[in-house]
């Protein structure tokens, strides 16, 4: 069993419904419901709540370009796209096919609540809250919170049987393959985190998955229809009935690994097992994972007495809807690794590792690491000042602004392009033959691993090991893409 030591970060957003995250600071929302809190490896930098919260200091407040991109926002990113638009082969909205679904499955989130009570199944309930008070939560918060959640998750199942439609509840612990594949539709009820979890086990492009914001009060859910729809789902679902909607294909990362480790079980971290390390891989535990064999010689062909062993060649389960990390488990330690991009010689390169993430990621982390702030913007202005002799507005707080945000925006790209976009973050130097900028975009990315307590992170839930002689490629693939919807007002 090998353990990777997380790096744990500041608190999240005050409230009933937040959570630690650990790690390389990752804007990505985190887990399906509460207790399903996200890994993260590396770099510490910032920390999200769990579906209620979702904010932290450097994004609360901020202007949508910083956090997970809103379905409201997709039409003016299509319509604003720049000259690096990469054309798709599929229109990525597209009005006609009918919405018919037959049996929808509804992923729901554990509320704050229902985690604190299955926490402490001991507990009577006057024990239960002097628990919670002693560590600073509020009882009532709590209840309040959970009440609205529930309401509004049994409105959207009430709502969808009353449709006539056959519709399973399930949790995180009954979200299995199985249920997938029997569901036409499956509709979330929680936040971006429960949205996520939901698209990590679809395979199918032509499967939809549509998210519910079960508390909007707590959270905007960016990835879920507009707030408005939250109470008034029937009306949502009758819209979707009629075909008054776009569908949306959002593209994710596919990441083939080969090494020694490729079939070794991924560490999956849970608000619950961050605070009890014995339960940390119980879920890990009951996977089953292939054994790295070799792949049998064709038959009549001649064998030797030791016959090469092939590394065994994983296309990982779980499809990346926001980002890839790759690099050192512990924020400490330099990352030490080969990249190539677009097929260009691989490089050595030494940085805080490199991450990868979709139009969809480009709000998040992604947009977190690269963004500037009008501070550094006006001392570069200072500077030309100081340079060129000419007055360029330095004290222009709207002119300061202005190219702050132009800046900023320029960063996000639009969710169904298929394309992705790389950082280096911190390189420490690059090779002498290095041909490719710190931060670019690709459609395919190779890396081999130099390091020896390394992870490949998908969308901060899944960890898996990426040790010295290790290789990864990530690419963009048209079929891999996440369908979804986008109601006409």
């Amino acid at each position: 069993m090998r353990f990777l030591w997380p790096v744990l970060l500041r608190t999240a957003t005050e409230g009933p419904s937040s959570y630690w995250r650990i790690g390389c600071g990752v804007a990505s929302k985190g887990s399906a419901q509460f207790g399903s809190a996200s890994l993260f490896c590396c770099k510490p930098a910032m920390i999200t709540s769990a579906e209620g919260g979702d904010s932290d200091s450097r994004t609360a407040g901020m202007p949508l370009r910083n956090r997970l991109c809103p379905q409201s926002h997709l039409s003016s990113l299509q319509s604003s796209s720049t000259s690096t638009t990469t054309t798709t082969t599929t229109s990525p909205t597209q009005i006609g096919d009918a919405f018919a679904p037959k049996k929808v499955l509804v992923l729901t989130k554990f509320s704050r609540l229902e985690f604190e009570k299955r926490r402490h199944k001991e507990f009577k309930e006057d024990e239960l809250i002097r628990n919670l008070e002693a560590r600073g939560s509020d009882y009532q918060s709590l209840l309040h919170h959970h009440n609205i959640h529930t309401k509004n998750r049994d409105l959207v199942v009430n709502t969808l049987r009353n449709a006539g439609l056959e519709t399973r509840l399930v949790d995180r612990f009954d979200y299995t393959d199985a249920n997938v594949e029997w569901a036409d539709v499956i509709f979330t009820t929680g936040g971006d985190g429960t949205f996520l979890m939901a698209a990590s086990k679809v395979k199918s492009r032509d499967k939809p998955v549509i998210g519910i914001n079960s508390d909007p009060s707590r959270s905007i859910g960016y990835l879920c229809l507009p707030g408005k729809y939250t109470e008034a789902f029937p009306a949502a679902l009758q819209k979707l009935l009629a075909g008054s909607f776009r569908w949306l294909w959002r593209q994710r990362i596919r990441v083939s690994v080969q090494g020694e480790h490729a079939y070794d079980p991924p560490i999956e971290l849970h608000d619950q097992q961050l605070q009890y390390p014995e339960y940390r891989f119980i879920d890990c535990i009951n996977e089953e994972h292939k054994p790295a064999t070799p792949n049998a010689p064709p038959e009549g062909a001649e064998s030797s007495e030791n016959p090469p062993i092939a590394s065994p060649i994983r296309i990982l389960p779980i499809k990346s809807l926001n980002e890839v990390f790759v690099g050192e488990s512990l924020s400490s330690r330099v990352s030490y690794y080969e990249i190539s991009i677009d097929g260009s010689p691989r490089t050595k390169v030494k940085s805080s590792g490199v991450t990868i993430c979709t139009g969809t990621g480009s709000t998040s982390w992604s947009f977190n690491i690269n963004k500037v702030t009008p501070q550094c913007v006006q001392r570069l202005l200072e500077i030309v000042q100081q340079e060129t002799g000419q007055d360029v507005g330095v004290r222009d707080s709207t002119l300061v602004q202005n190219i702050t945000s132009k800046f900023n925006d320029s960063l996000i790209f639009d969710p169904s392009q298929a394309r992705m976009a790389y950082t280096i973050r911190d390189p420490v130097f690059f090779g002498t033959h290095f041909s490719s900028k710190p931060r670019g975009f690709a459609k395919r990315i190779e890396i081999r691993s130099r390091m020896f307590d390394a992870c490949l992170v998908i969308d901060g839930s899944l960890s898996f090991v990426f040790n010295d002689g290790a290789t990864a490629v990530l690419e963009i693939l048209e079929q891999d893409a996440l369908k979804t919807v986008a109601i006409e007002d």
